[in-house]
């Protein structure tokens, strides 16, 4: 039942500041290299930190430097910072975690907090980092010898899952050999065997249910291990013949896949989850369908999911039901791209009493100044 409610950044790549609330189905919209996947990264970096394996060196390091991960508004060398809000949404219980860093080749902590409520359980740096500089390496987020007070906001961080399928992956026969929890879909096939037996043949016939909509000839799903040991998901298409005809995923389409990930995706636990343009590849009808099926998720009593997700597409957004607090949208400015809620925008409240739909109001605030240009190439 935990969710981030508020996200704040300073100097995190296209930003300079952030303050936001993130709603249970939140929604980035804004133009083209506005940073709606930046947005996303700073929840993966945290996720990165407190997973096992990870931490701040290789979070940093995965990113190329600091140097790379400060912002080019920023003036001279001001710290990273990254902090955000957590809450229970059952006990009505509340954390807060900030981190603060540094550094060119090796990135040095400036500050890092932890609260509960209104009690402060972390504060650093402390005096054992003062006696020992080289602590300021590492976060006692990723330390389980230090993290023993807030190990349930380090566990609930390393939950999170982000994904962004690129179906070629899935399709490449040697896919999993360089591959581990790769969100974009390298090892997809291993990690949905690596579930146990019960669990996914449950998720698969849902899927498969959900996939006949989307995909009329297709009448069942399961997965198959070859005589190499690599798995493979295989689906039966009606055709002429009596019983069909099988294929494999290097034969499936790319919306066949990504709509597959998708769902799994969806199904596959209850911490937060990050979508990086999930209508890609797919019918529009099949894209409006997306915010119902994300109101399920989060509202489900059996285990109420966040989904944070970025997109481009205007049939996405365009369901009745998405509030304007849900939408949040990105726009390019000289200190940085500003983070805003649309429900802070009066005149969008203006237009949706006057029965606008939300994407007619956000069409034209993340719409190119000349995108006709580009037809004069």
């Amino acid at each position: 039942m935990l969710q981030i409610t508020h996200l704040t950044l300073r100097n995190w790549k296209n930003f300079g500041k952030v303050d936001v609330d993130l709603q249970p189905r939140t929604f980035l919209v804004g133009p083209n290299a506005v940073g709606k996947s930046n947005f996303l990264d700073s929840i993966r970096f945290l996720h990165d930190l407190a997973s096992v394996g990870g931490g701040l060196q290789a979070a940093v390091a995965a990113r190329g430097s600091v140097g790379r991960l400060r912002s080019l508004v920023a003036r001279k060398y001001p710290d990273v910072v990254i902090e955000v809000s957590i809450e229970d949404r059952e006990p009505g219980r509340s954390w807060r975690y900030r981190l603060a860093f540094a550094g060119s080749e090796t990135a040095r902590i400036k500050e890092e907090e932890v609260w509960e409520g209104n009690r402060k359980v972390l504060s650093r740096p402390d005096n054992k980092d003062a006696q020992d500089p080289e602590r300021l390496a590492q976060t006692a987020l990723e330390q389980v010898t230090f993290n023993r007070e807030f190990r349930e906001i380090a566990e609930f961080l390393a939950s999170v899952s982000y994904l962004h399928l690129v179906p070629q992956l899935i399709r490449e026969p040697d896919r999993s050999i360089a591959h581990r929890n790769d969100p974009y879909g390298g090892d997809f096939l291993d990690r949905v065997a690596r579930v146990n037996k019960r669990t996914r043949e449950a998720r698969l016939r849902r899927i498969e249910k959900a996939l006949r909509a989307a995909v009329p000839q297709l009448s069942e799903l399961r997965l198959e291990q070859d005589t190499r040991g690599a798995f493979h998901l295989e689906g039966r298409y009606q055709n002429w013949r009596p019983y069909g005809a099988r294929q494999d995923e290097t034969v499936f389409s790319d919306g066949t896949l990504r709509l597959i990930g998708l769902l799994w995706a969806i199904a596959d636990g209850e911490a937060p989850l990050l979508l990086e343009e999930p209508e890609l590849s797919l019918h529009p009808d099949v894209v409006r369908q997306i915010p119902l099926m994300l109101t399920r998720v989060t509202r489900s009593p059996a285990g109420q999911r966040q989904v944070i997700l970025s997109t481009h597409s205007m049939d996405l957004i365009d369901d009745e039901g998405i509030g304007l607090d849900e939408v949040l949208l990105l726009q390019p400015e000289d200190g940085g791209t500003s983070v805003k809620p649309m429900s802070q925008d009066s005149e969008a409240g203006w237009l949706l009493q006057g029965g606008s739909r939300v994407s007619e109001v956000v069409r034209p605030r993340t719409r190119p100044d000349s995108p006709e240009q580009i037809a004069l190439f």
